[in-house]
């Protein structure tokens, strides 16, 4: 008896194995063709000898019968089973594997952390995949994979930050519409709803993208739209881009051959309520490379589309082409490196009143997979750079075909897989703008004088400029001085200060930057009285002894000239120079003339007009000082005012 026992559990033991590896064998053909769907469950079943865990299992040996005592083999399958499920996108399922693997197989597949770590972001997770990633980059040694997980990390601080700092808007998933699979590429055309869905029919379970559509009043309620055109199995339709009139259709035909996705777009034609067959469209289309995803702007004048043909940046990358009367391209050219990455960027929308492009990027940072971007149109050539849609509207997965209601500027559709383990579904977006906060005000208030005197200057038009909008406001200083102005924005101002027989001069205002300043005091202004051929002496012009060649702190001194002849653009000036006597007047009268020159030389090349400044050397022909003193003994500080350099206002129209 107990050898009759014996031998029939050792029967059911070999029968278990050979079964399993019958199980292991199939799922490794499927993987190999890349069907990850069925490789996941046969992976899973050669795992036990009963039906697959159910959906959120815990994927631990004490849970079920472990007919692999070879550990090296258990290791490959539980690996395998983690990358099938990752492969057709259910991170749901594949994050619990993963954690297995690294448990027991980590050695053997470094990998492992990192794609545990892509897991607990997609679910997530952002504060464990962070951790994660810290550990693989610590550990792993490839290059190439450092980078990745350097990029993912970025990804996972972006998210992590979006998550702490909503934006007021938000998404739900469409109730009614959505069906047992992918739903997506929802649009808005004479109140019914266009999208594409891979949902089962009449119970079928090939999963064949087709286009539907919904009324908006009763979305529950679908309809096949079929165009006709290729008879073959497993041709795909998708997302549908209308004209306004709704009698022009453009979307995607795609399908899969040797492993390979084909697709193409194309058009149809509506007349008396039926669609003509699909016609492959010209230009966006390219020999050997796949376009997808047409998307027709609402003036019917260009279509954007998604392409990896070549001249893009890479990967996919988003394409406009210019239309004719009849709605057919002209051209197709790439929008360019401000939108498009070396990664995929896809579904585009431009939203025609708003002057914006949106679309979904994997390149520009984002919290992972696809994230919303928009980008404004600039004079028709050139786009802002993209601004990511932020949180909630964009997830730690799949999100695309963002779409503006534009009939109700708060509602939007989108496309994601948030909520899925396989597919995107149908989502729709309550948009709360954030209400706009009036620019800071404040106060500006400062005081005039005369610079010779100190005392105020009444009658000063004092105006104040912005450096975006030119004048804004101007004021009249009273007899104390004194002014007050309004500022109104975080612009840049300057005050421009006139009077007549004073040089105008401008002065910097402080920044407005806070809501809590309410009044900035500005220095106190001096301006400086002039009359016509009057001159006035500039202090400080230094040379050595019996040399015009200009010391640096003269030119410092030459700089304030350079300043009011700037403010005061109609003047012209004279710029003379005097010397203290001594020698012939000859010398004098040459290293006079030399000297103006070279003080004129030097204001010339800092951009005054030639025409606007003369040199004049005086030698010692206007002494202000005498030379000597009553005793006839040389009276150096009578020399040292002669010594001198005077610039003479000879007129000002």
């Amino acid at each position: 008896m107990k050898r009759l026992i014996f031998v029939t559990l050792l029967l059911i033991v070999q029968a278990a194995a050979a079964q399993n590896k019958a199980y292991k064998e199939r799922a490794d053909r499927a993987f190999d063709e890349k069907d990850y769907v069925t490789s996941a469950y046969y992976y899973e079943k050669a795992l036990e000898n009963k039906t697959a865990t159910t959906q959120g299992t815990v994927p631990y040996f004490s849970t079920r019968q472990n007919v692999y005592e070879d550990e090296k083999m258990a290791g490959y399958i539980i690996y395998r089973l983690a990358e099938s499920y990752r492969l057709y996108h259910n991170l749901l399922q594949a994050e619990p594997w993963y954690r297995y693997v690294i448990d027991k197989y980590v050695t053997t597949y470094p990998l492992s952390r990192y794609w545990y770590a892509v897991c607990l972001r997609s679910n997530k997770k952002i504060d464990e995949a962070i951790k994660n990633l810290q550990l693989f980059l610590k550990d792993n040694k490839d290059k190439q994979y450092t980078a990745i997980a350097n990029k993912e990390l970025a990804t996972c601080l972006f998210a992590q930050a979006q998550i702490k700092n909503p934006t007021l808007s938000s998404a739900a998933k469409m109730q009614g519409i959505n069906g047992d699979a992918g739903d997506f590429g929802l649009t808005v055309n004479n109140g019914k709803y266009w999208f594409t869905s891979s949902r089962s029919v009449r119970g079928g379970s090939e999963r064949i993208n087709h286009l539907y559509i919904a009324d908006q009043a009763n979305p529950a309620k679908v309809n096949r739209v079929d165009p006709g055109g290729d008879t073959r199995q497993q041709m795909h339709y998708g997302p549908a881009s209308l004209s306004a009139s709704g009698k022009l259709m453009y979307f995607t035909i795609w399908y899969k051959e040797q492993e390979k996705t084909i697709s193409a777009i194309y058009y149809s034609k509506n007349s008396a309520g039926k669609w003509s067959a699909p016609q492959k469209l010209n230009r966006v289309n390219a020999d050997g490379y796949n376009s997808m995803q047409p998307s027709v702007a609402d003036d019917g004048k260009r279509l954007f589309f998604a392409s990896n043909r070549p001249g893009g940046q890479g990967g996919t990358d988003i394409w406009i082409s210019d239309l004719d009367a009849d709605g057919q391209p002209i051209n197709a050219t790439n929008a360019g490196s401000s939108i498009n990455t070396t990664d995929d960027e896809q579904a585009p929308y431009y939203s025609i009143a708003e002057h914006k492009l949106y679309f979904s990027s994997k390149g520009l940072a984002g919290m992972g997979g696809f994230d919303l971007f928009e980008s404004t149109d600039t004079l028709g050539s050139s786009w802002t750079k993209p601004h990511n849609l932020g949180y909630p509207l964009n997830s730690t997965k799949d999100d695309l075909y963002y779409y503006p209601d534009s009939r109700d500027s708060s509602v939007a559709y989108l496309s994601s897989d948030r909520e899925s383990e396989c597919c995107l579904n149908l989502f729709k977006a309550k948009i709360v703008r954030p209400k706009p906060v009036p620019p800071p005000t404040a106060i500006l208030t400062g005081t005039v004088i005369n610079c010779a005197t100190g005392k105020p200057l009444q009658g000063v038009t004092i105006t104040l400029l912005d450096s975006l909008t030119s004048q804004v406001a101007s004021y009249i200083t009273d007899a104390t001085g004194r002014y007050k102005i309004r500022l109104t924005a975080r612009h840049n101002y300057s005050l421009r200060l006139e009077k007549k027989d004073y040089f105008a001069k401008y002065a910097p205002v402080p920044a407005v930057t806070t809501t809590k300043v309410d009044t900035l005091f500005n220095p106190v202004v001096c301006q400086q009285e002039y009359q016509l051929n009057k001159p006035i002496v500039i202090n400080n012009i230094l040379y050595d002894f019996n040399s015009f060649e200009l010391k640096p702190e003269s030119k410092t001194v030459l700089d304030g000239l350079i300043t009011i002849l700037n403010d005061n653009p109609k003047i012209k000036v004279e710029l003379g120079s005097h010397t203290d006597g001594l020698g012939t007047d000859k010398a004098n009268n040459e290293l006079s003339q030399d000297r103006a020159q070279e003080c004129v030389n030097y204001i010339i090349l800092k951009g005054i007009a030639p025409e606007r400044i003369i040199a004049k050397g005086y030698g010692k022909q206007v002494p202000i000082a005498p030379n000597t003193l009553p005793n006839g003994q040389d009276n150096p500080e009578g020399r040292k005012l002669n010594r001198r350099t005077e610039f003479t206002v000879l007129s000002n129209e």
